[in-house]
Formats: C-alpha cells, structure tokens, sequence
C-alpha cells in the first residue's frame, strides 16, 4: 500500500442486533486490522454490548426511538468516526455484524480506492457461511455472486470513500429497507463509480432456515422497492419504477384478477394464472442456467416467482402505511435469533497489513455512549 495511507485513514464500521456468536466473530476478524473499530448496537438484548466492550471496540448504542434501521447505525458508526479521525479520515468500511472480514480485504480495498478516484464505493466477494443448511441459505449465496467491474450498486458490506460519502449525503436514515442501492444512486450522481472486486471480502450467516424467514425477507424487499420508487421514481433514472411494476403486475393484479373472474370463467382464469407463473418461471429459468447450472437456476427462478407475491405483501404495508394511516414503517426482520456456540472461525484473525502504521492507543478502547 503506499506509503502516505496509515491506520488514521481508513476506518471499520460494523453494525449488529442480537447476532450473538456472529457479531463475536465479526468483531474479532476485524479487531487486529490497523485502523479504528466502531460497534454500533441497535437494540440487542443478547449482550452484544457487552460483548464488544470486552473485545476492546469502540461502542456507539442506539437510542429508540427513533426506529433501529441499518441506514441510521452506519450513519452513527460514520460520524463517530470522524469525530475521532477529522479529516484524515479517506475510507471507511463497513461490515454487518453477522459477516466475518477476510482478512486481505481492507488493504486490497483501500489500495484500489487509492489507485481510482472515480470509484466511490467498492465491494468483493460475499459468501454465505452455511448455503448447505437450507435452500434459503443457497438462494442468498447466489444473490451475492455478481460479477466483478462496475456496477449500480452493492450491499451493506462495502467500503466507502469518505469524501464521496459526504457529498451523496451518507445513508438515507428515514429507510428501514434498500438504502444502500439508494445511497449507490446518489453517488454515481456526485461522479463517482461503484465497483465489485473479484476478492473475497466477507463470509456472511444469513441464518434462514425456514420459509417464514425467506417470506420476510422477501415483504422486506418489496417495502424497500415501494419506498425507493416514491422517492426517485419520478426522476430521470426511474430508479425501481420497472422493479415496482413487476412485483404490482405478477404480485397483485394477476391474481386479484384471476380470482375475481374464477367464477364466471368457471375456473379457466385461475388455470391461466397458474399458466403465468409458469411462463415466468421459464424466463428466469432460461435467462439463469447458462451461469448456474439447471438444478440452482430452477430453485432461483421459484424463488423469484413466489418472491413477487411476498414483495406485494410488502408493497401493501409500505402503501398503507404511508398513504392511509400516515406513519413511517417499522424494521422488518427476517433472521431467527443467532445460536450462541464456541464454535472456531472458519477465517483467520485479521493481521496487521505491511505497510500500515500500527493503530494508536484511540483506536481501540472508548467509553460507550448512547445518543
């Protein structure tokens, strides 16, 4: 790494609730890199708190309300950040609490943020920890394998360039759903670029392992596309208008429509439902195969399938929430809550990286605070 990029520049934000043994592992793959650490706890009652405390990382803990949201925790990660830092401070990561950091990451991403200015925001590669626990958990894996170069937008588990973090106007805080996508929008506005290494960046454990768990996830998404719609849909990117339509169409109006005209057409509309989905499927299906094989492909065109009567779900509540009865939406979880277990890392501890100062003394131990 070049010589005038020391641990002062570069920071670590992770963000958790009730993750357990996965925040545990989280903060100990990303402890020893030569930057600061800030933990921001949004509401767990399973002594994460404590937890981080004992691992010597700097806690920020949410106060509520307002209502816990990733959007708000990374920003208050961010800020407390550059409290610390000022404007040394260039890039930040940051890092779910239930992903662990490989532990060449940070240097590879900071390098590459050196060596582009145009980029922005770059990510590597997810991968999910368990995908053979359950189909759900396969299903996340391949939602993260997207291929490397520039791109719209990424997940939580990025690093950032502070300065084009700054001048988007970090994370929408009002989101309880999709602000990273939104976020990403606002970047390539400022001029900046997203990108995808082919690195390996982090091990995530979705822990779903049930249906319920994927159906949530799936209301989540629709809620995050609704809202994401109201707030950009009318500007020249028609950011998720297409998306929307999608869900509405195959989500809402074909069955609605479907089963109201079941008795006149004495059951013919309900078998060209069925028809619908089917040619749906066979879309997915053919447009996923040649990159993943027919038995993942036809599991992920069910999933997308299905998914849109769940984001309709989400839709809905979005809708009424908002336009009926006035209110904000509440965070939607989907994930059971973490198993605690002694179970050893699957990664590395995260080593000092050549060429790097050493953290300082801050960087590694303040008093928690509350908002």
């Amino acid at each position: 790494m070049q010589e005038e990029l020391s641990s002062s520049h570069v920071g670590v934000v992770v963000i958790g609730r009730n993750e357990g043994e996965r925040l545990v592992q989280c903060l100990r793959s990303v402890a020893m890199a030569p930057c600061a650490v800030v933990y921001v706890d949004s509401g767990s009652i399973d002594g994460s708190v404590d937890r981080a405390a004992e691992l010597g990382v700097d806690v920020v803990v949410e106060a509520s309300p307002p209502p816990f949201c990733a959007a708000r925790a990374r920003n208050d990660g961010f800020r407390r950040l550059r409290d610390r830092r000022g404007e040394e401070l260039r890039y930040v990561q940051f890092v779910d609490g239930d992903c662990e950091m490989d532990p060449r990451w940070i240097e590879r991403a900071a390098r590459f943020l050196e060596e582009r200015p145009d980029v922005g925001v770059v990510c590597g590669r997810v991968r999910e920890r368990h995908p053979e626990r359950s189909v759900y958990n396969r299903l996340a894996d391949m939602e993260w394998a997207g291929p490397p170069g520039d791109i719209e937008a990424c997940g939580g588990n990025a690093m950032v360039r502070v300065q084009a973090f700054l001048e988007a106007g970090e994370f929408d805080a009002d989101l309880i759903a999709g602000e990273e996508p939104e976020l990403h929008l606002r970047v390539r506005r400022a001029g900046y670029r997203i990108w995808r290494l082919e690195h390996e960046m982090v091990l995530h454990d979705i822990a779903m392992e049930s249906f319920a768990h994927w159906w949530r996830r799936s209301v989540r998404a629709g809620h995050a596309y609704a809202e994401a719609a109201r707030l950009h849909g009318h500007e020249p990117e028609r950011f998720r208008v297409r998306e929307l339509a999608s869900i509405v169409a195959w989500g809402g109006a074909l069955p609605l429509a479907s089963l109201a005209l079941a008795p006149p057409t004495l059951g013919a509309s309900l078998a060209m439902m069925a028809l619908g989905y089917g040619r749906l499927w066979l879309r997915v299906y053919k447009r996923t195969r040649p990159r993943r094989g027919a038995a993942e492909a036809a599991l992920y065109a069910a999933s997308c399938t299905v998914g849109k009567l769940a984001q309709m779900q989400g839709v809905a509540q979005y809708t009424w929430n908002r336009l009926v009865l006035g209110r904000e939406g509440q965070l939607i979880e989907h994930k059971r809550e973490a198993r605690h277990s002694s179970r050893a890392s699957t990664l590395p501890k995260l080593a000092r990286q050549p060429g790097m100062a050493a953290p300082s003394a801050d960087s590694v131990a303040e008093t928690s605070s509350t908002e």
